[in-house]
């Protein structure tokens, strides 16, 4: 029987920094590629079962991409972050025992094909209870896509609070160029004609002020 180890949990090696947005939506179509395999592939073993044209082959692909998406979730490389957050920690290898639970899923289709494959006396067994584990196994699965999802709302959520103070500060330093600005203009009128390029400048900074304002109210609107 093949037996694959447990994948060991990310270590923090993000050093506790935010994830990019688009992470999250990698993790969320790699957890969607899992639960959609994990019923392909009891589908069509039940289909390789009864002998039909390349069902076993399809099978066998979708094992394979099963065990890939629950592989790239769990390690820490390639741009993802591995299991990132305590809710992933004890989904996976806590209470819930999703890693185990997911192994064992996907190494009984792999004992259940090759017995299919070879005719074995315990092939119709062994696909029964393929199918008996299914519905369990979806439930862990969507259960940790829900994780998922979860920790990406909490991200954009975190993304717009530090926007929001990102656009205060520039609404305050805006506030004291306007100012400046506003101050030169008098200081260059009073100087008449010695002053008459400062006032150039003074305008230059006024009009800069106002485009500031524009991309603040823009980015504002984006931020919801």
């Amino acid at each position: 029987m093949h037996m694959h180890a447990p994948i060991a949990p990310a270590t923090g090696s993000h050093g506790g920094k935010p994830l990019p947005g688009e992470v999250f939506g990698a993790l969320i179509n790699l957890s969607g590629r899992r639960r959609f395999t994990s019923q392909r592939l009891v589908l069509y073993a039940v289909l390789a079962s009864q002998r039909q044209e390349g069902a076993a082959a399809i099978a066998h692909e979708t094992l394979a991409l099963f065990r890939g998406a629950h592989k790239s979730l769990l390690t820490d490389g390639d741009g993802l972050p591995g299991v990132f957050c305590p809710e992933l920690e004890q989904a996976y290898f806590g209470k819930l025992q999703g890693d185990r639970e997911i192994s064992a899923f996907a190494d009984l289709a792999e004992r259940t094909l090759k017995a299919i494959a070879n005719d074995a006396s315990d092939s119709a067994e062994l696909l029964a209870e393929l199918v008996r584990i299914t519905t369990p196994t979806l439930a862990i699965l969507n259960q940790i896509t829900g994780i998922y999802e979860e920790q990406a709302k909490l991200h954009a959520r975190l993304m717009k609070k530090q926007l929001r103070g990102v656009i205060t500060d520039i609404e305050t330093i805006n506030r004291q160029a306007r100012m400046v600005a506003f101050n030169a203009r008098i200081v260059a009128a009073r100087a008449g004609q010695a002053g008459k390029e400062f006032s150039v400048v003074a305008g230059v900074l006024s009009n800069i002020s106002g485009e500031i304002d524009e991309m603040v109210a823009a980015a504002l609107a984006a931020a919801g």
